[in-house]
C-alpha cells in the first residue's frame, strides 16, 4: 500500500494539506495503541507508517520525491545540484539570509524563496508528466534546498524575535 492509498488519495503533487492533516489524525485514533489493545505491535507498526506517510506527503520536496520513487526513478536524489546558475542565485539568497536583520527582510526573503518553489512545482509537475526522469530528480533536489532554506529563515526570525524580547526584557530593569 501506497502512502496515498493509505490516505485515500490520488497520487499527484497538489494535495489539500488540511484535508491531509484531517485524515492523519483519523488514521492515528483509528491505529492507536490504546484502541487497539488485541493486537498493539500492530498498531505501533500502523502508527509509525502512518506517521512516515504524513511527514512524507506534507512537505512538497518529500512528496516529490516519492512519486519518483513509485515511479522507479528515485535513484541519485542525494546527488549534488549542478545548474550554475541556480547554486549562485542560491548563494546570494543565502548571503541575504546571512545579512537580514528585520522582519521585513525575512518577509522579502521568505516571499523570494515561495515564488522560487512555486516555479520548482510547475517544473516538476511538467517534467513528471513528460517523464523527464533526470529533470525531476533535479527539481527534487532544488525543492529540497528551498525547504531547508525556509527552515534556516525561521530560526533566524525566532533568533531576532528572541533577541528583541531578550532586550526589552533588559530594558525593564
Amino acid at each position: 500500500m501506497t502512502y496515498f492509498e493509505l490516505f485515500d488519495i490520488e497520487p499527484h503533487m497538489d494535495l489539500d494539506l488540511d484535508a491531509l492533516k484531517v485524515k492523519f489524525l483519523a488514521l492515528q485514533q483509528q491505529y492507536h495503541p490504546d484502541n487497539n489493545q488485541n493486537d498493539v505491535e500492530q498498531a505501533v507498526e500502523k502508527s509509525s507508517q502512518i506517521n512516515q506517510a504524513y511527514e512524507t506527503l506534507k512537505h512538497i520536496d518529500s512528496r516529490a520525491a516519492y512519486l519518483l520513487k513509485l515511479a522507479g526513478q528515485d535513484s541519485g536524489l542525494e546527488q549534488s545540484i549542478h545548474d550554475f546558475e541556480f547554486l549562485q542565485s542560491a548563494l546570494e539568497l543565502r548571503e541575504q539570509l546571512d545579512e537580514a536583520d528585520n522582519s521585513e527582510q525575512f518577509t522579502a526573503l521568505r516571499t523570494e524563496v515561495t515564488q522560487w518553489i512555486d516555479g520548482l512545482i510547475r517544473e516538476f509537475h511538467i517534467d513528471y508528466t513528460e517523464q523527464d526522469w533526470s529533470e525531476a530528480r533535479d527539481t527534487v533536489r532544488k525543492l529540497r534546498f528551498f525547504r531547508h532554506v525556509l527552515l534556516d529563515i525561521d530560526k533566524a526570525e525566532d533568533k531576532l524575535f528572541d533577541d528583541e524580547q531578550f532586550d526589552a526584557f533588559d530594558d525593564d530593569f
